[in-house]
């Protein structure tokens, strides 16, 4: 730290951008400043927030360029984070695609999301700001609203029947009058969505109070669903101009923006983010700003910010088409966008808080237990196989503790010879990162293989014969497939049940055990699977079919319960037969072992 401060001596009076950089000499940190002396000092000074507080524990040095002018320096931070992508700089999602919510024009109607308004008949709503939020609002309302959810109508009443979810007119001879269901569905849409949301933030609280923090955030992603389906058609101007509004609302930690999106005169998006930051507030806006329209065909004919922006710092970044509206129908815009995010500020601000804070457990838990710090790129293994058949591995990757799906990846296992666990892992460990190095992507900061001492052993010789260094850990579990312990250099390190790491962990196992579990079950041989249970007298093809998809893997029927199977029409008489069937099988092949 002392040469950090006579390092903090030389720097200049100019503008210019400061890099951040860590004992290991990553830049974390890129920002901006006026005065670089007076900016940079400023970090080694005074209290901070918590996010800013974790940057200043890991700076071991930084570096500087000097610029001629701040705009000069704007343009310089932007491009240093898009290069270098620091872990403390924000990051940006992407935007999503506008789809349609439909009330299909049949006679018995069915609510369906479109990419595009290709149904020439029918009651649409939209364009959206997102798919998958539009399909969040349509399961939801399904719910809600028992039209019928089958594309073809079967010839008996279907599950959703049972559920009261579906009218069954599939057996009903009588017309069904849908007319009133349709007029609720439409004013919900329109953003009649007062009481379906008190009673989704309501049990939202209930579970994060009781630290139930998946299903809190399950009920926070259905409230974001509907608010984002709804809240876009509220206002509209008559001039047909595209325009942004843009506002945010936060305090010494948390910043929340929001950006009311109207194309050719009315809202038809809201993009929203809640984020820690470094530094200024209104730097960090401002930076997220410019990040958002760095690609210029998004940017609108105009752009109009809350007063709590400075003029001239929207002119400095965008020019003369950005105003701060004082009066009209544009400020009423402008004080909606910052309700709204003064709102997502005040609702959400504490769950994200508390995952967040759950998440630093998990990784401060990690470095105690293991002294691995620094870990927010993780990629996780799992093998699949039916005695041998069709075998297949699979990797997930969770960035900051949450599933990057777009990232996870399918192997079909060629090389691997028949129950053959350890040479699986050889396979798919091999395979990922020759692909890693020649390609020249990210190395995962961490490895995680779904099993004991001798599938780790087998990855690190793989990653060993790669030339690859990066932490490699084994998820150890118990006879009921239950965590028990973490594998790190040939060290057995048992883990609390009741903390945080191990849910942490175990949220990563179970995610890329259903992943290889669905891979593996799109990709089986029924023919194969099936005439593992021939010979069973009363298990026809439909019983097979049925036991096959309720358990999975043979492991899962010889330990599947007289109520499990029940549940899918086999009595305890014939649940003992498929067991000694199973068992006998067994002893067929006493060396192999059926594993998922």
């Amino acid at each position: 730290m002392n040469s950090l401060h006579e390092k903090l001596k030389t720097l200049p009076d100019s503008p210019g951008c400061y890099l951040m950089l860590n004992s290991a000499g990553t830049i974390i940190y890129v920002g901006k400043a006026k005065n670089l002396k007076n900016r940079v000092k400023s970090y080694f000074t005074g209290s901070h927030n918590a996010k800013t507080t974790r940057l200043v524990q890991e700076i071991a040095d930084f570096n500087f360029v000097q610029t001629n002018t701040e705009r000069e320096s704007l343009i310089l931070e932007l491009h240093l984070i898009k290069e270098n992508l620091p872990k403390y700089n924000i990051k940006l999602t992407d935007d999503a695609t506008y789809p349609f919510i439909t009330i299909t024009d049949e006679k018995d109607p069915r609510l369906i999301v479109e990419r595009e308004s290709t149904n020439k008949k029918g009651k649409r709503f939209g364009p959206y700001p997102s798919v998958y939020k539009a399909r969040d609002t349509v399961k939801l309302l399904n719910k809600i609203y028992p039209l019928r959810k089958c594309e073809t109508l079967p010839k008996k009443a279907c599950l959703y029947y049972h559920m009261n979810q579906c009218l069954a007119p599939c057996i009903k001879k009588e017309a069904i009058d849908y007319k009133p269901i349709i007029n609720e569905i439409s004013a919900f849409l329109k953003g009649d969505t007062k009481n379906v949301l008190s009673e989704l933030k309501n049990e939202m609280y209930k579970a994060a109070d009781a630290l139930h923090f998946e299903k809190a955030q399950e009920y926070k992603e259905m409230i974001e669903s509907i608010e984002h389906t709804t809240e876009k058609q509220l206002m509209s101007l008559n001039d047909y101009k595209d325009r942004d509004f843009i506002a945010y609302f936060g305090d010494h930690e948390d910043v929340s923006v929001q950006i009311l999106k109207m194309r050719s005169g009315k809202i038809i998006d809201i993009k929203s983010d809640i984020f820690s930051y470094v530094g200024s507030i209104s730097d960090a806006v401002n930076n997220y700003i410019l990040q958002y329209y760095e690609d210029k065909s998004i940017e609108p004919d105009e752009l109009l910010f809350s007063n709590l922006f400075l003029q001239e710092d929207i002119e400095l970044m965008f020019g003369k088409h950005a105003t701060i509206p004082k009066i009209g129908d544009k400020k009423q815009l402008i004080d909606m966008a910052f309700k709204n995010a003064k709102y997502d500020f005040e609702n959400y601000r504490y769950l994200n808080k508390l995952q967040t804070q759950k998440q630093q457990e998990a990784l401060d838990a990690f470095e105690k237990l293991l002294g691995v710090a620094d870990i927010s790129h993780i990629e996780i293994f799992d093998n699949a196989h039916l005695f041998g058949a069709d075998s297949v591995s699979a990797m997930v990757v969770f960035r900051d503790g949450k599933p990057s799906k777009k990232e996870y990846r399918k192997y079909h296992l060629k090389n691997t010879t028949k129950m053959d666990d350890y040479g699986a892992i050889r396979e798919v460990v091999y395979r990922r990162y020759q692909k890693v190095l020649l390609e020249g992507l990210e190395l995962a900061d961490m490895i995680i293989i779904d099993g004991g001492k001798g599938q780790v052993n087998v990855a690190k010789e793989v990653l060993d014969s790669l030339g690859i260094t990066t932490h490699l850990i084994g998820l150890k579990k118990n006879d009921k497939h239950q965590l028990e312990a973490i594998i790190y250099n040939q060290q057995e390190y048992p883990i609390d049940r009741s903390s945080y790491l191990y849910s942490y962990l175990g949220k990563m196992s179970e995610e890329v055990h259903r992943f290889a579990i669905t891979f593996h079950k799109q990709t089986r041989s029924k023919t194969l699977v099936r005439s593992y249970l021939d010979g069973i007298m009363g298990i026809g093809e439909k019983r097979k079919l049925a036991i096959l998809e309720k358990f999975v893997t043979i492991d899962d029927m010889k330990q599947g319960s007289i109520e499990a199977y029940q549940s899918i029409g086999i009595n305890e008489t014939l649940r003992e037969k498929v067991l000694k069937h199973l068992a006998s099988l067994e002893r067929e092949e006493p060396d192999e072992k059926s594993h998922i």
